[in-house]
Protein backbone atom coordinates (compact mmCIF):
# COMPACT_ATOMS: atom_id res chain seq x y z
CA UNK A 1 0.00 0.00 0.00
CA UNK A 2 1.71 3.12 -1.29
CA UNK A 3 0.87 6.74 -0.51
CA UNK A 4 0.58 8.57 -3.82
CA UNK A 5 0.91 12.32 -4.32
CA UNK A 6 -1.28 13.08 -7.32
CA UNK A 7 -0.91 16.29 -9.29
CA UNK A 8 -4.18 18.14 -9.86
CA UNK A 9 -5.62 21.44 -10.98
CA UNK A 10 -8.15 23.44 -8.94
CA UNK A 11 -11.82 23.94 -9.65
CA UNK A 12 -13.30 27.39 -9.07
CA UNK A 13 -16.73 26.27 -7.81
CA UNK A 14 -15.97 24.44 -4.55
CA UNK A 15 -17.27 27.08 -2.13
CA UNK A 16 -19.28 25.33 0.62
CA UNK A 17 -22.77 26.68 1.24
CA UNK A 18 -24.82 26.57 4.43
CA UNK A 19 -24.62 22.77 4.39
CA UNK A 20 -21.34 21.94 2.68
CA UNK A 21 -20.59 21.54 -1.01
CA UNK A 22 -23.60 20.50 -3.08
CA UNK A 23 -23.59 19.92 -6.81
CA UNK A 24 -25.11 17.57 -9.33
CA UNK A 25 -23.57 14.10 -9.43
CA UNK A 26 -21.86 14.62 -12.83
CA UNK A 27 -19.99 17.57 -11.32
CA UNK A 28 -18.61 15.39 -8.52
CA UNK A 29 -17.71 12.73 -11.10
CA UNK A 30 -15.24 15.08 -12.83
CA UNK A 31 -11.60 14.00 -12.54
CA UNK A 32 -10.21 14.73 -9.05
CA UNK A 33 -13.25 16.79 -8.04
CA UNK A 34 -13.97 14.80 -4.87
CA UNK A 35 -10.27 14.33 -4.16
CA UNK A 36 -9.57 18.06 -4.46
CA UNK A 37 -12.34 19.02 -2.07
CA UNK A 38 -11.54 16.43 0.60
CA UNK A 39 -7.84 17.24 0.45
CA UNK A 40 -8.72 20.94 0.75
CA UNK A 41 -10.65 20.11 3.92
CA UNK A 42 -7.72 18.22 5.43
CA UNK A 43 -5.27 20.94 4.37
CA UNK A 44 -7.40 23.45 6.30
CA UNK A 45 -7.28 21.46 9.55
CA UNK A 46 -4.53 20.90 12.12
CA UNK A 47 -3.83 18.27 14.73
CA UNK A 48 -5.68 15.28 13.30
CA UNK A 49 -2.71 12.91 13.00
CA UNK A 50 -3.68 9.61 14.61
CA UNK A 51 -7.21 10.88 15.36
CA UNK A 52 -10.65 9.43 14.53
CA UNK A 53 -12.59 10.54 11.46
CA UNK A 54 -16.27 9.60 11.08
CA UNK A 55 -17.61 9.03 7.56
CA UNK A 56 -21.16 8.28 6.49
CA UNK A 57 -23.94 9.37 4.20
CA UNK A 58 -27.57 8.99 3.26
CA UNK A 59 -27.03 6.23 0.72
CA UNK A 60 -27.73 8.38 -2.32
CA UNK A 61 -26.12 7.64 -5.70
CA UNK A 62 -22.31 8.05 -5.64
CA UNK A 63 -22.23 7.75 -1.84
CA UNK A 64 -20.30 4.46 -1.95
CA UNK A 65 -17.76 5.69 -4.51
CA UNK A 66 -17.03 8.91 -2.63
CA UNK A 67 -16.67 7.09 0.70
CA UNK A 68 -13.99 4.79 -0.71
CA UNK A 69 -12.10 7.83 -1.99
CA UNK A 70 -12.47 9.57 1.38
CA UNK A 71 -11.12 6.55 3.26
CA UNK A 72 -8.03 6.33 1.05
CA UNK A 73 -7.36 10.07 1.32
CA UNK A 74 -7.83 9.99 5.12
CA UNK A 75 -5.34 7.12 5.39
CA UNK A 76 -2.78 8.97 3.26
CA UNK A 77 -3.15 12.13 5.35
CA UNK A 78 -2.44 10.44 8.67
CA UNK A 79 -5.76 9.79 10.39
CA UNK A 80 -5.47 6.92 12.86
CA UNK A 81 -8.96 5.53 12.45
CA UNK A 82 -12.07 5.94 10.34
CA UNK A 83 -15.48 4.95 11.68
CA UNK A 84 -17.98 4.40 8.89
CA UNK A 85 -21.58 3.23 8.95
CA UNK A 86 -22.37 -0.20 7.53
CA UNK A 87 -23.03 0.14 3.82
CA UNK A 88 -21.72 3.69 4.08
CA UNK A 89 -24.95 4.70 5.83
CA UNK A 90 -25.24 7.22 8.66
CA UNK A 91 -28.01 9.72 9.13
CA UNK A 92 -26.69 13.23 9.66
CA UNK A 93 -27.78 13.37 13.34
CA UNK A 94 -26.39 9.87 13.91
CA UNK A 95 -23.04 10.99 12.44
CA UNK A 96 -23.05 13.95 14.82
CA UNK A 97 -23.69 11.59 17.72
CA UNK A 98 -20.88 9.24 16.67
CA UNK A 99 -18.42 12.16 16.47
CA UNK A 100 -19.39 13.33 19.95
CA UNK A 101 -19.75 9.92 21.60
CA UNK A 102 -16.38 8.57 20.41
CA UNK A 103 -14.61 11.95 20.68
CA UNK A 104 -13.66 11.93 17.02
CA UNK A 105 -11.66 14.76 15.49
CA UNK A 106 -14.47 15.39 13.02
CA UNK A 107 -16.46 13.78 10.25
CA UNK A 108 -17.39 13.80 6.58
CA UNK A 109 -21.15 13.67 5.95
CA UNK A 110 -21.95 12.71 2.37
CA UNK A 111 -25.41 13.99 1.59
CA UNK A 112 -27.45 16.61 -0.23
CA UNK A 113 -30.13 16.40 2.47
CA UNK A 114 -33.63 16.74 0.99
CA UNK A 115 -32.50 17.17 -2.63
CA UNK A 116 -33.25 14.44 -5.21
CA UNK A 117 -30.67 11.72 -5.88
CA UNK A 118 -29.65 9.48 -8.74
CA UNK A 119 -27.11 9.64 -11.58
CA UNK A 120 -28.38 13.08 -12.61
CA UNK A 121 -29.42 14.10 -9.11
CA UNK A 122 -27.62 15.91 -6.33
CA UNK A 123 -24.69 14.97 -4.14
CA UNK A 124 -22.86 16.75 -1.33
CA UNK A 125 -19.95 16.61 1.10
CA UNK A 126 -19.95 18.43 4.43
CA UNK A 127 -17.28 18.57 7.13
CA UNK A 128 -18.46 18.41 10.74
CA UNK A 129 -16.12 19.53 13.49
CA UNK A 130 -15.28 17.82 16.78
CA UNK A 131 -18.42 19.13 18.51
CA UNK A 132 -20.45 17.15 15.97
CA UNK A 133 -21.76 20.23 14.20
CA UNK A 134 -21.21 21.70 10.73
CA UNK A 135 -17.89 23.45 10.33
CA UNK A 136 -17.99 27.16 11.20
CA UNK A 137 -17.46 29.75 8.50
CA UNK A 138 -13.79 30.26 9.36
CA UNK A 139 -13.17 26.64 8.36
CA UNK A 140 -15.39 26.60 5.27
CA UNK A 141 -13.81 29.85 4.09
CA UNK A 142 -10.36 28.30 4.52
CA UNK A 143 -11.46 25.19 2.61
CA UNK A 144 -12.68 27.27 -0.30
CA UNK A 145 -9.50 29.34 -0.34
CA UNK A 146 -7.40 26.18 -0.42
CA UNK A 147 -9.55 24.62 -3.16
CA UNK A 148 -8.76 27.52 -5.50
CA UNK A 149 -5.01 26.88 -5.42
CA UNK A 150 -4.67 23.15 -4.67
CA UNK A 151 -2.11 21.46 -6.90
CA UNK A 152 -1.90 17.94 -5.45
CA UNK A 153 -3.64 15.50 -3.14
CA UNK A 154 -2.49 12.45 -1.20
CA UNK A 155 -4.20 9.10 -1.54
CA UNK A 156 -3.39 5.54 -0.53
CA UNK A 157 -3.09 3.06 -3.37
CA UNK A 158 -5.31 0.31 -1.97
CA UNK A 159 -8.38 -1.71 -2.97
CA UNK A 160 -11.88 -0.76 -1.80
CA UNK A 161 -12.82 -1.99 1.64
CA UNK A 162 -15.92 -4.08 2.39
CA UNK A 163 -18.41 -1.53 3.71
CA UNK A 164 -20.93 -4.23 4.60
CA UNK A 165 -18.77 -6.26 6.99
CA UNK A 166 -19.16 -4.93 10.54
CA UNK A 167 -15.82 -4.95 12.32
CA UNK A 168 -12.31 -3.60 11.76
CA UNK A 169 -10.15 -3.65 8.64
CA UNK A 170 -6.68 -2.27 8.04
CA UNK A 171 -6.01 0.35 5.38
CA UNK A 172 -2.30 1.11 5.45
CA UNK A 173 -1.50 2.38 8.94
CA UNK A 174 -5.12 3.35 9.54
CA UNK A 175 -7.89 1.24 11.08
CA UNK A 176 -11.31 1.31 9.46
CA UNK A 177 -14.18 0.26 11.72
CA UNK A 178 -17.50 -0.48 10.05
CA UNK A 179 -20.23 0.07 12.65
CA UNK A 180 -23.94 -0.56 13.03
CA UNK A 181 -25.36 2.81 11.93
CA UNK A 182 -28.39 2.60 14.24
CA UNK A 183 -27.19 1.16 17.57
CA UNK A 184 -25.53 4.22 19.16
CA UNK A 185 -28.30 6.52 18.01
CA UNK A 186 -31.02 4.26 19.41
CA UNK A 187 -29.15 4.09 22.73
CA UNK A 188 -29.05 7.90 22.85
CA UNK A 189 -32.80 8.14 22.21
CA UNK A 190 -33.43 5.79 25.16
CA UNK A 191 -31.75 8.30 27.47
CA UNK A 192 -33.98 11.15 26.27
CA UNK A 193 -37.46 9.67 26.01
CA UNK A 194 -39.83 7.53 28.07
CA UNK A 195 -39.87 4.43 25.91
CA UNK A 196 -42.24 2.64 28.33
CA UNK A 197 -44.84 5.41 28.04
CA UNK A 198 -44.60 5.42 24.25
CA UNK A 199 -44.86 1.62 24.15
CA UNK A 200 -48.02 1.88 26.27
CA UNK A 201 -49.39 4.47 23.82
CA UNK A 202 -48.96 2.06 20.91
CA UNK A 203 -50.36 -0.81 22.99
CA UNK A 204 -53.52 1.25 23.63
CA UNK A 205 -54.36 1.19 19.93
CA UNK A 206 -52.72 4.47 18.92
CA UNK A 207 -52.02 4.35 15.19
CA UNK A 208 -49.16 6.02 13.39
CA UNK A 209 -47.56 6.09 9.96
CA UNK A 210 -43.96 7.11 9.33
CA UNK A 211 -42.76 7.78 5.78
CA UNK A 212 -38.99 7.27 5.50
CA UNK A 213 -39.19 8.40 1.84
CA UNK A 214 -36.83 5.61 0.67
CA UNK A 215 -34.09 7.49 2.53
CA UNK A 216 -31.76 7.08 5.49
CA UNK A 217 -34.22 7.05 8.41
CA UNK A 218 -35.82 3.79 7.27
CA UNK A 219 -33.45 1.53 9.25
CA UNK A 220 -33.60 3.86 12.27
CA UNK A 221 -37.40 4.02 12.26
CA UNK A 222 -37.82 0.26 11.79
CA UNK A 223 -35.54 -0.41 14.76
CA UNK A 224 -36.83 2.27 17.13
CA UNK A 225 -40.52 2.58 16.28
CA UNK A 226 -41.35 -1.00 15.39
CA UNK A 227 -38.77 -3.13 17.22
CA UNK A 228 -38.15 -1.13 20.42
CA UNK A 229 -41.42 0.78 20.87
CA UNK A 230 -43.80 -1.87 19.62
CA UNK A 231 -45.49 -0.02 16.78
CA UNK A 232 -47.11 -2.56 14.44
CA UNK A 233 -45.07 -3.77 11.49
CA UNK A 234 -45.97 -1.63 8.54
CA UNK A 235 -46.01 1.56 10.59
CA UNK A 236 -42.83 2.54 8.73
CA UNK A 237 -43.37 2.84 4.98
CA UNK A 238 -40.78 3.36 2.24
CA UNK A 239 -38.20 2.21 4.76
CA UNK A 240 -35.44 0.84 2.52
CA UNK A 241 -32.82 3.43 1.51
CA UNK A 242 -32.51 3.80 -2.25
CA UNK A 243 -29.69 5.51 -4.20
CA UNK A 244 -32.38 7.37 -6.16
CA UNK A 245 -34.90 7.63 -3.30
CA UNK A 246 -37.05 5.43 -5.53
CA UNK A 247 -36.91 8.23 -8.11
CA UNK A 248 -38.67 10.49 -5.63
CA UNK A 249 -37.96 13.77 -3.87
CA UNK A 250 -36.98 13.10 -0.23
CA UNK A 251 -38.26 16.41 1.16
CA UNK A 252 -40.84 15.95 3.95
CA UNK A 253 -43.32 18.64 2.99
CA UNK A 254 -46.95 18.74 1.90
CA UNK A 255 -46.02 18.47 -1.77
CA UNK A 256 -44.00 15.26 -1.57
CA UNK A 257 -45.96 13.76 1.34
CA UNK A 258 -49.41 14.71 0.02
CA UNK A 259 -50.65 11.12 0.13
CA UNK A 260 -49.85 10.86 3.83
CA UNK A 261 -51.38 14.26 4.53
CA UNK A 262 -54.60 13.32 2.74
CA UNK A 263 -54.76 10.05 4.69
CA UNK A 264 -54.48 11.92 8.01
CA UNK A 265 -57.38 14.14 6.99
CA UNK A 266 -59.79 11.19 6.66
CA UNK A 267 -61.96 9.73 9.44
CA UNK A 268 -60.28 6.32 9.10
CA UNK A 269 -56.73 7.69 8.98
CA UNK A 270 -54.16 7.07 11.71
CA UNK A 271 -53.78 9.30 14.77
CA UNK A 272 -50.33 10.57 13.87
CA UNK A 273 -48.21 10.89 10.76
CA UNK A 274 -44.56 11.83 10.39
CA UNK A 275 -41.78 11.78 7.83
CA UNK A 276 -38.09 12.55 7.54
CA UNK A 277 -35.87 13.52 4.65
CA UNK A 278 -32.92 12.22 2.67
CA UNK A 279 -30.31 12.42 5.43
CA UNK A 280 -32.65 12.26 8.41
CA UNK A 281 -32.35 15.77 9.80
CA UNK A 282 -35.75 17.19 8.81
CA UNK A 283 -39.24 16.23 9.93
CA UNK A 284 -42.90 16.52 9.01
CA UNK A 285 -45.56 16.31 11.72
CA UNK A 286 -49.26 15.75 10.98
CA UNK A 287 -51.98 14.79 13.43
CA UNK A 288 -55.45 13.63 12.51
CA UNK A 289 -56.98 16.68 10.84
CA UNK A 290 -54.04 18.87 11.87
CA UNK A 291 -50.87 19.72 9.96
CA UNK A 292 -48.30 21.24 12.34
CA UNK A 293 -46.10 23.86 10.72
CA UNK A 294 -42.39 23.51 11.50
CA UNK A 295 -42.45 26.89 13.27
CA UNK A 296 -45.37 25.82 15.46
CA UNK A 297 -43.74 22.45 16.06
CA UNK A 298 -40.62 24.15 17.41
CA UNK A 299 -42.72 26.23 19.81
CA UNK A 300 -44.80 23.26 20.92
CA UNK A 301 -41.78 21.00 21.48
CA UNK A 302 -40.07 23.70 23.54
CA UNK A 303 -43.20 24.32 25.60
CA UNK A 304 -43.67 20.61 26.33
CA UNK A 305 -40.08 19.32 26.41
CA UNK A 306 -40.19 18.93 30.21
CA UNK A 307 -42.57 15.99 29.73
CA UNK A 308 -39.67 13.87 28.38
CA UNK A 309 -37.10 12.48 30.86
CA UNK A 310 -34.14 14.03 29.04
CA UNK A 311 -35.56 17.52 29.54
CA UNK A 312 -37.45 17.18 32.83
CA UNK A 313 -35.28 19.86 34.45
CA UNK A 314 -36.44 22.41 31.91
CA UNK A 315 -34.63 24.05 29.02
CA UNK A 316 -31.92 26.72 29.10
CA UNK A 317 -33.18 28.60 26.08
CA UNK A 318 -34.50 28.44 22.54
CA UNK A 319 -32.90 29.44 19.24
CA UNK A 320 -34.56 29.85 15.87
CA UNK A 321 -33.37 30.90 12.46
CA UNK A 322 -34.35 34.43 11.45
CA UNK A 323 -36.98 33.39 8.85
CA UNK A 324 -38.69 31.05 11.34
CA UNK A 325 -41.87 32.45 12.86
CA UNK A 326 -41.80 34.14 16.26
CA UNK A 327 -44.07 31.51 17.83
CA UNK A 328 -41.14 30.16 19.86
CA UNK A 329 -40.31 33.65 21.14
CA UNK A 330 -43.55 33.70 23.11
CA UNK A 331 -42.75 30.34 24.66
CA UNK A 332 -39.31 31.55 25.72
CA UNK A 333 -40.85 34.67 27.24
CA UNK A 334 -43.36 32.65 29.26
CA UNK A 335 -40.69 30.17 30.42
CA UNK A 336 -38.31 32.99 31.30
CA UNK A 337 -35.45 31.56 29.22
CA UNK A 338 -33.11 33.00 26.59
CA UNK A 339 -34.34 33.44 23.03
CA UNK A 340 -31.91 33.77 20.10
CA UNK A 341 -32.52 34.66 16.45
CA UNK A 342 -29.75 33.39 14.17
CA UNK A 343 -29.05 33.22 10.43
CA UNK A 344 -30.26 30.19 8.50
CA UNK A 345 -27.89 27.24 8.85
CA UNK A 346 -27.56 24.85 11.77
CA UNK A 347 -23.93 25.79 12.30
CA UNK A 348 -25.07 29.06 13.88
CA UNK A 349 -26.73 27.14 16.71
CA UNK A 350 -23.50 25.33 17.60
CA UNK A 351 -21.91 28.06 19.74
CA UNK A 352 -25.15 28.60 21.66
CA UNK A 353 -25.53 24.87 22.32
CA UNK A 354 -21.89 24.40 23.30
CA UNK A 355 -22.12 27.35 25.69
CA UNK A 356 -25.25 25.96 27.34
CA UNK A 357 -27.26 29.03 26.33
CA UNK A 358 -30.01 27.06 24.56
CA UNK A 359 -31.46 23.54 24.62
CA UNK A 360 -34.00 23.48 21.78
CA UNK A 361 -33.32 24.84 18.27
CA UNK A 362 -35.33 24.97 15.10
CA UNK A 363 -35.75 26.25 11.58
CA UNK A 364 -38.87 26.80 9.50
CA UNK A 365 -37.43 24.43 6.90
CA UNK A 366 -38.65 21.46 8.96
CA UNK A 367 -35.55 21.15 11.14
CA UNK A 368 -35.70 20.88 14.92
CA UNK A 369 -33.20 19.51 17.42
CA UNK A 370 -31.68 19.88 20.84
CA UNK A 371 -28.37 19.78 22.66
CA UNK A 372 -28.18 15.96 22.34
CA UNK A 373 -26.30 16.39 19.02
CA UNK A 374 -25.17 19.34 16.92
CA UNK A 375 -27.43 18.77 13.95
CA UNK A 376 -31.15 19.00 13.47
CA UNK A 377 -32.74 15.60 14.00
CA UNK A 378 -35.91 14.41 12.29
CA UNK A 379 -36.53 11.22 14.24
CA UNK A 380 -35.75 12.97 17.54
CA UNK A 381 -38.59 15.42 16.83
CA UNK A 382 -40.96 12.56 16.06
CA UNK A 383 -40.03 10.77 19.29
CA UNK A 384 -40.48 13.92 21.38
CA UNK A 385 -43.92 14.38 19.85
CA UNK A 386 -44.76 10.76 20.71
CA UNK A 387 -43.54 11.29 24.28
CA UNK A 388 -45.75 14.39 24.60
CA UNK A 389 -48.77 12.55 23.18
CA UNK A 390 -48.18 9.63 25.54
CA UNK A 391 -48.05 11.88 28.61
CA UNK A 392 -50.80 14.36 27.75
CA UNK A 393 -53.21 11.77 26.34
CA UNK A 394 -54.59 14.31 23.90
CA UNK A 395 -54.70 14.45 20.12
CA UNK A 396 -52.25 16.55 18.13
CA UNK A 397 -55.10 18.84 17.13
CA UNK A 398 -56.18 19.39 20.75
CA UNK A 399 -52.62 20.15 21.85
CA UNK A 400 -52.12 22.64 19.01
CA UNK A 401 -55.40 24.45 19.66
CA UNK A 402 -54.68 24.66 23.38
CA UNK A 403 -51.27 26.12 22.59
CA UNK A 404 -52.81 28.83 20.40
CA UNK A 405 -55.30 29.71 23.14
CA UNK A 406 -52.36 30.26 25.47
CA UNK A 407 -49.82 31.92 23.18
CA UNK A 408 -51.72 33.08 20.11
CA UNK A 409 -51.18 31.86 16.56
CA UNK A 410 -48.52 32.88 14.07
CA UNK A 411 -50.02 32.33 10.62
CA UNK A 412 -47.00 31.46 8.54
CA UNK A 413 -46.03 30.29 5.05
CA UNK A 414 -42.99 30.03 2.79
CA UNK A 415 -43.11 30.54 -0.97
CA UNK A 416 -40.17 29.03 -2.88
CA UNK A 417 -39.19 30.04 -6.39
CA UNK A 418 -36.74 27.30 -7.43
CA UNK A 419 -34.07 27.30 -10.16
CA UNK A 420 -34.43 31.01 -10.84
CA UNK A 421 -31.80 32.55 -13.12
CA UNK A 422 -28.98 33.58 -10.78
CA UNK A 423 -28.51 37.02 -12.35
CA UNK A 424 -32.22 37.82 -12.10
CA UNK A 425 -32.40 36.63 -8.48
CA UNK A 426 -29.35 38.62 -7.43
CA UNK A 427 -30.57 41.75 -9.21
CA UNK A 428 -33.97 41.47 -7.55
CA UNK A 429 -32.46 41.13 -4.07
CA UNK A 430 -29.87 43.86 -4.62
CA UNK A 431 -32.47 46.36 -5.82
CA UNK A 432 -34.75 45.63 -2.85
CA UNK A 433 -31.79 45.93 -0.49
CA UNK A 434 -30.98 49.37 -1.91
CA UNK A 435 -34.56 50.54 -1.25
CA UNK A 436 -34.74 49.37 2.36
CA UNK A 437 -33.99 52.77 3.97
CA UNK A 438 -36.99 54.31 2.17
CA UNK A 439 -39.56 51.70 3.20
CA UNK A 440 -40.29 52.40 6.92
CA UNK A 441 -43.53 54.36 7.30
CA UNK A 442 -45.04 53.19 4.03
CA UNK A 443 -48.71 52.18 4.43
CA UNK A 444 -50.49 49.50 2.41
CA UNK A 445 -54.04 48.15 2.30
CA UNK A 446 -55.60 46.97 5.57
CA UNK A 447 -53.58 49.71 7.34
CA UNK A 448 -50.43 47.59 7.20
CA UNK A 449 -47.57 49.99 7.90
CA UNK A 450 -43.89 49.11 7.60
CA UNK A 451 -42.14 49.61 10.95
CA UNK A 452 -38.66 48.55 9.89
CA UNK A 453 -36.78 47.21 6.87
CA UNK A 454 -33.26 45.84 7.11
CA UNK A 455 -30.78 43.21 6.01
CA UNK A 456 -30.33 40.91 8.99
CA UNK A 457 -26.92 40.97 10.66
CA UNK A 458 -26.15 38.42 13.37
CA UNK A 459 -23.78 39.15 16.22
CA UNK A 460 -22.80 35.87 17.86
CA UNK A 461 -23.08 36.37 21.64
CA UNK A 462 -20.57 33.60 22.34
CA UNK A 463 -17.57 34.30 20.10
CA UNK A 464 -18.37 37.86 19.02
CA UNK A 465 -18.34 37.06 15.30
CA UNK A 466 -20.60 38.92 12.88
CA UNK A 467 -22.53 37.49 9.93
CA UNK A 468 -24.00 40.17 7.66
CA UNK A 469 -26.48 40.15 4.76
CA UNK A 470 -28.38 37.14 6.07
CA UNK A 471 -31.77 38.00 4.63
CA UNK A 472 -34.06 40.96 4.09
CA UNK A 473 -36.61 41.63 6.84
CA UNK A 474 -39.64 43.87 6.40
CA UNK A 475 -41.59 44.22 9.62
CA UNK A 476 -44.99 45.85 10.15
CA UNK A 477 -46.40 47.71 13.13
CA UNK A 478 -48.86 44.87 13.90
CA UNK A 479 -46.03 42.30 14.19
CA UNK A 480 -46.42 40.89 10.68
CA UNK A 481 -43.27 40.16 8.67
CA UNK A 482 -42.06 39.56 5.15
CA UNK A 483 -38.63 37.96 4.83
CA UNK A 484 -36.78 37.38 1.57
CA UNK A 485 -33.53 35.50 1.08
CA UNK A 486 -31.62 33.37 -1.40
CA UNK A 487 -31.20 29.78 -0.24
CA UNK A 488 -27.83 28.04 -0.22
CA UNK A 489 -29.16 24.47 -0.44
CA UNK A 490 -29.92 24.22 -4.16
CA UNK A 491 -27.54 23.04 -6.86
CA UNK A 492 -28.96 24.65 -10.02
CA UNK A 493 -29.81 28.33 -10.39
CA UNK A 494 -31.01 30.24 -7.37
CA UNK A 495 -33.80 29.41 -4.95
CA UNK A 496 -35.63 32.53 -3.87
CA UNK A 497 -37.55 32.11 -0.62
CA UNK A 498 -40.26 34.47 0.59
CA UNK A 499 -41.52 34.02 4.16
CA UNK A 500 -44.76 35.60 5.34
CA UNK A 501 -46.00 35.83 8.92
CA UNK A 502 -48.96 37.36 10.74
CA UNK A 503 -49.69 37.13 14.47
CA UNK A 504 -53.17 36.51 15.86
CA UNK A 505 -53.60 37.04 19.62
CA UNK A 506 -54.81 34.28 22.01
CA UNK A 507 -58.38 35.60 21.85
CA UNK A 508 -58.31 36.08 18.06
CA UNK A 509 -59.33 33.90 15.10
CA UNK A 510 -57.21 30.78 14.80
CA UNK A 511 -59.25 28.87 12.21
CA UNK A 512 -58.52 30.79 9.01
CA UNK A 513 -56.96 29.06 6.03
CA UNK A 514 -53.30 30.05 6.08
CA UNK A 515 -52.93 31.44 2.55
CA UNK A 516 -56.17 33.41 2.99
CA UNK A 517 -55.00 34.84 6.32
CA UNK A 518 -51.75 35.93 4.68
CA UNK A 519 -53.26 37.18 1.40
CA UNK A 520 -52.62 40.89 2.14
CA UNK A 521 -48.95 40.19 2.88
CA UNK A 522 -48.61 38.04 -0.24
CA UNK A 523 -49.85 40.99 -2.30
CA UNK A 524 -47.49 43.42 -0.58
CA UNK A 525 -44.53 41.11 -1.18
CA UNK A 526 -45.26 41.01 -4.90
CA UNK A 527 -45.78 44.78 -4.96
CA UNK A 528 -42.39 45.34 -3.32
CA UNK A 529 -40.35 42.67 -5.11
CA UNK A 530 -42.08 42.05 -8.46
CA UNK A 531 -40.93 38.42 -8.31
CA UNK A 532 -43.44 37.05 -10.76
CA UNK A 533 -42.93 39.90 -13.18
CA UNK A 534 -39.13 39.59 -13.07
CA UNK A 535 -38.92 35.79 -13.17
CA UNK A 536 -41.82 35.12 -15.52
CA UNK A 537 -43.26 32.69 -12.99
CA UNK A 538 -47.01 32.47 -12.44
CA UNK A 539 -46.46 31.48 -8.82
CA UNK A 540 -44.11 29.76 -6.39
CA UNK A 541 -42.63 26.34 -7.19
CA UNK A 542 -43.50 25.11 -3.71
CA UNK A 543 -45.69 26.53 -0.95
CA UNK A 544 -45.15 25.25 2.58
Amino acid sequence: MTILTVKTTPYNDQKPGTSGLRKRVPVFQQPNYVENFIQSIFDSLEGFSGQILVIGGDGRFYNDVAIQKAIRIAAANGFGKVMVGQGGLLSTPAASNIIRHYKAFGGLVLSASHNPGGPEGDFGIKYNAGNGGPAPEKITDAVFARSTVIDSYKILDTPDIDLHAIGTQQVGDMVVEVIDPVADYAALMRTLFDFDAIKALFASGFRMTFDAMHAITGPYAHTILEDLLGAPKGTVVNGTPSPTFNNGHPDPNLVYCKEMHDLLMTPDGPDFGAASDGDGDRNLIIGKNRFVTPSDSLALLAANAHLAPGYKGGIAGIARSMPTSAAADRVAEKLGVEMHETPTGWKFFGNLLDAGRVTICGEESAGTGSDHVREKDGLWAVLLWLNILAVRQQSVDAIVREHWRSYGRNYYTRHDYEEVDVAIANELVDELRARLPSLPGRIFADDLQIAYADDFTYHDPVDGSTSARQGIRIGFTDGSRIVLRLSGTGTVGATLRVYLERYEAPDGRHDLETQLALEPLIGIAEDLCKIRERTGRTGPSVIT
